[in-house]
């Protein structure tokens, strides 16, 4: 991983095997990101992917392997118990040019992933709903 500065906005080159959630957040943790925006683009070879069920209040998950684009990744960054806590969702592609999307929750870069990080000014923390079964902003 390198990235580069300017002002409240970070340039980041993910590399090869790279975990991309474990790579954001170990950048968002050494520069206080505590509030910001998430953009990106690249390519893995792993991923697990999830969606919400509201009426279970649970995630579920599939794990994809192989060749994928990400056409779009894209999030934001929060705190939730004094932690980073980032909210991912993914759009990936494979071979045949089919589509899969969902809740990012963890995915291996196979050559490299590009992604812009906009740091807001202040802290927003997130906290465990019971209705939705979810960790909403605590706005």
């Amino acid at each position: 991983m390198n990235f580069k500065r300017f002002g409240e906005k970070f340039v980041i080159r993910i590399d090869k095997d790279e975990k991309i959630a474990e790579t954001l957040t170990k950048i968002c943790i050494e520069n206080e990101i505590h509030l910001g925006m998430i953009s990106g683009i690249g390519a893995v070879s792993k991923a697990k992917i999830g969606l919400f069920k509201p009426e279970e209040k649970k995630y579920f998950s599939t794990e994809l392997s192989g060749d994928y684009e990400i056409t779009s990744l894209n999030g934001n960054i929060s705190k939730m118990n004094g932690e980073v806590y980032l909210h991912l969702h993914i759009n990936l592609a494979d071979e045949e040019y089919k589509t899969f999307g969902g809740h990012l929750n963890e995915a291996v870069v196979s050559a490299t992933c590009e992604v812009i990080i906009e740091k807001i000014a202040g802290s927003v923390e997130r906290e465990f709903e019971k209705n939705t079964g979810l960790n909403l902003l605590k706005i």
